[in-house]
C-alpha cells in the first residue's frame, strides 16, 4: 500500500492499516505480523492521530481508498535524469516542508538556475504522500490559450462537450490527493493562474508545484527562490561531474574550478555549458574565454562580476560558435516542441541537408542542442537557450526568412500526416510535432495564404481525427480566413460546421453552414450550404438549443431550390434536404447519393427513408434501412468529420430500431459491434454500454443488464458528459429489469437525472414509462389504476420506437384488470404488434388469457423462443397451466 497523504506513516504502520481495512482484530492483526497485540495497539493509535480520524471505522475507509488509489492510475512518468543531481540538500528539504502546509508552492528563479530539475527531483521524493500520484505538465511548448488542453492531456481528461475543459479538468482531481507539477509557467501566466485557482477550489487534497521566473499571483502562494549553488564544493562538484561526463579522464585544479564556477555565478546550466567546453580547451582555456567576455561586462557593471546573468553565459558559448553555426542556432529557435534533422534542413534552404547534420552534431556537441531518442532521434533547445538564439537574430529580414521557412516545413508535415491517418505509427508522429504545426499557424496572418491555408486545413482535420472537436472546429474556421478562394472558405466552414455537429452544437453548426452560404462565390456553393443548413436543423432538432421555425426552414430550402442543379452533389444534396423538410420521396434522394457517390450523403439520405418509414408504423422496413446503412459502414472513414457524424448516427439508428422490432439478438449483436467500431466510444464508452439495456431486460437477462447499467450511470455521471437525450429510453429499461426481478431501485430517478427533466412523461419518455408501467402492473397485480395506465399505453406517441411495447402490455393490463375495453384494446395492439416480435408474443398471451385460446398461448411461447425473451417465455407457461 501507499503511504497516506495524511501523514508519513512507517512500513510497519502501512501493513497494520491495510489489515485495519480488512477489518481484522488486533489480535488477527498481531498473528499475521508475528508482532503482540500491544504493538499493533499502539501503532493503530499512532495512526488514528496522523490520519486525522477519530475511530477505527474512519481508519477502515481511509485504508480503503488507499487501496483503490494505489493502482496510481493518473502516474505520469516524471523527466528522466540522465545526470547525477548534485547539492540542493537544503532546497529539497524546504520544498518537502512547503508541500506539508502550502497547496501552492512556487520556485522561482532566474533562466537556468535549476528549477526544474529541483522540482523533478523533490516531487519524486514527496511521490510516496499522494495516493493518487504525481503528474507532471511541461508548458514549454505550450501557446497562451492551450494551458488547460496540456493539462487535461496529462491528466488523462478528454473533451466532452458541451462541458468546459476547465470543468472536466477539475473533475478530475477533486478528492484525490494528488502533487501536479507544471513547468516553465512564465510565458503563460495568466492562463496558469485562472487553471490553479480552479484546481485549488476543486480538490482539498491537490498539492501544485510549479516553476516560473516570477511568482503565479495566486492567492494562497508560497514562493521559494532558488539561488545559485554555492561555491566551495556544490558548484565546483556540478562542473567535474558534467566536465567527466564528455570525458571521464578530466582533470583540472580545484581552485581553477572554482574560479570558474565563480564566474559562471554559480549558475547551473551555465557551469554545465561552460564544463562541456571545459573538457574540450581545458579550465585554463575556458578561463582565458571568460576573461575576454567578463572584462566587458564588469566595466559595464561597475566591477560586480558576481551579478552575471544568464542570457551572459549563454551569449558566451554564443560567441564561440562558428558563422554556420550561429546561423543555424539561430534558425533552431523557431520549433518550440523539437524537431528532426528534416526539420532543422527545412529552415536552413541555404545549407544542404549533410551540412545541416554535421553543425546539429557540433551543437549538441557543446551541450547548446539536447539530443533525444535512439530509433527516431530528435532534438531540442532549452527553453532559456531557445529564448536566446530567438534573441539573436541578425534582423528582421532574417527572422522573417525563418518564420516563414517554418511555415511552409509546418504545412508540408501536416500535410504529409493527413495522408497517413489510416496508419499504426501517426500518432506518435502528431504528438511529436502538434504543438509546432500549432506556433505555425497562429503566427499567420488572417489574409488569404496558400501556404497558411493548408495548414490550417490539415492542422484541423488532423486535431479531428484526435477527437479534439473544439479545437479543429476553431482551426476549421481559421482556415477559412485564410483560404485563396471561396470555393475553399465554404469548404472549410462546412468541415468546421461537422466539427460542431460532432459536439451535438446544432446552434453552432447551422450558423457555419448560413455563414458558408453568405461567403459563396457562386450560386451553386451557396445552394448547397443552405440545402445542408436545411436538413441540418429538421434532421437534428436535438442538438439545437433553439429549435429552428418550419417557416425558416421552408424559406431557405426555396431560396436554395431557385438555383439550378449543376452537379450530382448539388443533386443529392438538394434531393435530401426536400425529402427531410418538404417530405419528399427519400427514393430520390437515396438515388442521387448514390450518383454522387459520397457515403456521407448516402447515409443522410437512408437516415430520412428510415425515418419516414418509422413515423408511418413501418418499422421493420425502418429496420430493413437501418440495416443497409450498418453494411454500408466500411465505405465511411473515421476521421473525415462528415463521416464520423454519419457512423455515431447509424449505429444509434440500427440499434433502435433492431429493439423496435424485437430483434434482441441482433440489438445484442449491434451493441457488441458498436463497443469495436463506434467513433464515439473512445470518449463515452458509456454509450456503447447501454445500447445493450433494452435487449438485456426484454431477454429476461435482469442482473446483466442491471450490473451494465450501474457501470454506464457511473461513467457517465463522472464523465459530466452532454445531455444525450435521445438515449434515455435506455436507461429507463433498468426501471423495468429492477421491477420484474421484484428489487425497485432507483431507474426511475436516475432516467430523469440522465435527460434533466422532472416529468417521466414528457415526449421522449411517454412510451417507455407507458410500457414499464403496464408492464410492472401486470407483474405484481396492482391493478387499482391500471385503467389510467391502459389510456396512458395507447396514447399518440411522438416517438414510435416503444409504441408496440406500450400498446401490448397496455392490452395485458386491460384483460387482467377485466376492463370494459379489452376486446378493443387487444385489436388495436394486435396491429401495432404486427412490427414486433415481442409485443406480438405478449399480444398472444393476452388473448390466450382473455378468450382461453390453447393456440394463442402456443403462438406466444413459439415467439419468446424464438426470440431468446427466457423470463416472458417461463410466465407464459405458468399463465397458460
Amino acid at each position: 500500500m501507499d503511504a497516506l497523504p495524511w501523514g508519513d506513516i512507517s512500513a510497519r504502520e502501512a501493513e497494520v492499516l491495510a489489515a485495519v481495512g480488512e477489518h481484522l482484530t488486533n489480535a488477527q492483526i498481531a498473528g499475521r505480523l508475528h508482532i503482540s497485540a500491544r504493538t499493533v495497539e499502539s501503532h493503530v493509535s499512532a495512526l488514528l492521530r496522523k490520519c486525522g480520524v477519530s475511530d477505527r471505522r474512519q481508519l477502515a475507509a481511509l485504508a480503503a481508498e488507499a487501496a483503490e488509489l494505489g493502482a496510481r492510475a493518473d502516474d505520469a512518468v516524471l523527466p528522466e535524469a540522465r545526470t547525477s543531481f548534485v547539492g540542493r540538500a537544503g532546497d529539497l528539504e524546504a520544498v518537502r516542508t512547503a508541500l506539508d502546509t502550502s497547496r501552492l508552492v512556487t520556485l522561482t528563479g532566474p533562466g537556468g538556475v535549476g528549477k526544474t530539475r529541483l522540482a523533478v527531483t523533490a516531487s519524486a521524493a514527496v511521490a510516496p504522500r499522494f495516493a493518487a500520484g504525481v503528474v507532471y505538465v511541461d508548458l514549454v511548448p505550450v501557446p497562451p490559450g492551450q494551458v488547460v488542453s496540456a493539462a487535461a492531456g496529462a491528466l488523462g481528461v478528454t473533451e466532452r462537450p458541451p462541458r468546459p475543459l476547465l470543468g472536466s479538468v477539475a473533475d478530475r482531481v477533486r478528492g484525490r490527493a494528488m502533487l501536479l507539477v507544471l513547468d516553465n509557467c512564465e510565458h503563460v501566466l495568466d492562463d496558469v493562474g485562472e487553471l490553479v485557482s480552479a484546481l485549488l477550489r476543486a480538490g482539498g487534497r491537490l498539492r501544485i508545484l510549479a516553476t516560473s521566473r516570477e511568482r503565479l499571483g495566486v492567492m494562497g502562494e508560497e514562493a521559494h527562490t532558488v539561488s545559485p549553488l554555492p561555491l566551495g564544493s556544490v558548484a565546483e562538484t556540478l562542473f567535474l561531474d558534467r566536465a567527466r561526463g564528455v570525458d571521464r579522464r578530466f582533470t583540472a585544479a580545484p581552485a581553477l574550478v572554482t574560479e570558474a564556477c565563480a564566474r559562471l555565478d554559480g549558475l547551473p546550466l551555465a557551469i554545465e555549458l561552460a564544463a562541456a567546453r571545459a573538457a574540450a580547451i581545458g579550465v585554463d582555456g575556458l578561463l582565458t574565454a571568460l576573461g575576454d567576455r567578463m572584462r566587458a561586462l564588469v566595466g559595464a557593471r561597475g566591477g560586480e562580476a558576481r551579478h552575471h546573468s544568464l542570457s551572459d553565459v549563454l551569449g558566451w558559448s554564443y560567441d564561440l560558435l562558428e558563422s554556420e553555426e550561429r546561423a543555424l542556432f539561430r534558425r533552431l529557435a523557431v520549433f518550440a516542441a523539437g524537431f528532426d534533422l528534416d526539420a532543422a534542413a527545412a529552415v536552413s534552404p541555404r545549407e544542404r541537408p549533410s551540412t545541416v547534420a554535421h553543425l546539429l552534431g557540433r551543437l549538441v556537441e557543446k551541450s547548446l542542442v539536447v539530443r533525444r531518442g535512439t530509433d527516431r532521434t530528435r532534438y531540442r533547445l532549452l527553453e532559456t537557450v531557445r529564448a536566446f538564439a530567438h534573441a539573436s537574430f541578425a534582423g528582421d529580414e532574417e527572422r522573417d526568412e525563418v518564420l516563414r521557412a517554418h511555415v511552409e516545413w509546418a504545412s508540408r508535415v501536416a500535410a504529409e500526416l493527413e495522408t497517413r491517418l489510416d496508419e499504426d505509427d501517426r500518432a506518435a508522429r502528431y504528438d511529436e510535432v502538434v504543438d509546432d504545426l500549432r506556433a505555425a499557424f497562429a503566427r499567420t496572418e488572417k489574409e488569404p495564404d496558400p501556404v497558411a491555408h493548408r495548414l490550417g486545413r490539415a492542422l484541423a482535420h488532423l486535431t479531428f481525427a484526435r477527437g479534439s472537436f473544439v479545437e479543429s472546429r476553431a482551426h476549421y474556421r481559421a482556415a477559412a480566413e485564410r483560404a485563396t478562394t471561396s470555393a475553399d472558405a465554404v469548404r472549410d466552414l462546412r468541415s468546421a460546421s461537422e466539427a460542431a455537429q460532432s459536439l451535438a452544437d446544432g446552434d453552432d453548426a447551422f450558423d457555419l453552414l448560413l455563414t458558408g452560404a453568405d461567403r459563396a462565390g457562386d450560386e451553386r456553393d451557396r445552394s448547397v450550404m443552405l440545402a445542408l443548413a436545411v436538413t441540418l436543423a429538421t434532421r437534428q432538432l436535438g442538438d439545437f438549443r433553439r429549435a429552428v421555425p418550419s417557416a425558416r426552414r421552408a424559406e431557405l430550402l426555396a431560396r436554395a431550390m431557385r438555383t439550378p442543379v449543376e452537379d450530382r452533389e448539388h443533386a443529392a444534396v438538394l434531393a435530401t434536404a426536400r425529402a427531410w423538410q418538404a417530405g419528399a420521396d427519400p427514393v430520390v434522394a437515396i438515388e442521387a447519393a448514390h450518383d454522387a457517390g459520397d457515403p456521407a450523403l448516402l447515409q443522410g439520405a437512408l437516415d430520412c427513408a428510415n425515418s419516414a418509414a418509422a413515423r408511418q408504423g413501418r418499422l421493420r422496413e425502418a429496420y430493413r434501412i437501418a440495416r443497409e446503412r450498418l453494411d454500408l459502414v466500411p465505405m465511411l472513414t473515421k476521421h473525415r468529420p462528415a463521416d464520423s457524424i454519419e457512423m455515431f448516427d447509424l449505429f444509434h439508428s440500427v440499434s433502435v430500431c433492431a429493439v423496435a422490432v424485437g430483434d434482441l439478438q441482433g440489438a445484442l449483436a449491434i451493441a457488441d459491434r458498436a463497443t469495436e467500431q463506434d467513433p464515439v466510444n473512445a470518449d463515452y464508452p458509456f454509450v456503447s454500454l447501454l445500447k445493450y439495456l433494452a435487449p438485456l431486460t426484454l431477454s429476461g437477462r435482469f442482473d446483466e443488464a442491471v450490473e451494465l447499467g450501474e457501470r454506464a450511470f457511473a461513467e457517465w455521471r463522472a464523465a459530466r458528459a452532454p445531455l444525450l437525450a435521445w438515449l434515455a429510453p435506455s436507461v429507463q429499461m433498468l426501471e423495468l429489469a429492477t421491477g420484474l426481478r421484484g428489487d425497485h431501485g432507483l431507474w426511475r430517478a436516475r432516467t430523469l437525472e440522465f435527460v434533466d427533466h422532472t416529468d417521466p412523461r414528457s415526449w421522449r419518455l411517454a412510451a417507455t414509462t407507458a410500457f414499464v408501467e403496464a408492464r410492472l402492473a401486470v407483474r405484481t397485480g396492482h391493478l387499482i389504476d391500471a385503467d389510467r395506465l391502459v389510456r396512458n399505453a395507447f396514447q399518440d406517441f411522438t416517438q414510435p420506437w416503444y409504441r408496440a411495447y406500450a400498446n401490448a402490455a397496455g392490452a395485458e393490463l386491460a384483460v387482467v384488470a377485466h376492463l370494459p375495453d379489452a376486446e378493443k384494446r387487444l385489436a388495436q395492439a394486435e396491429h401495432t404488434a404486427e412490427e414486433n416480435d415481442w409485443a406480438a408474443a405478449c399480444v398472444a398471451r393476452a388473448r390466450g388469457r382473455f378468450t382461453g385460446d390453447v393456440a394463442a398461448f402456443r403462438r406466444s411461447l413459439e415467439i419468446w423462443d424464438r426470440i431468446g425473451a427466457r423470463f416472458e417465455l417461463e410466465h407464459t407457461e405458468e399463465v397458460a397451466r
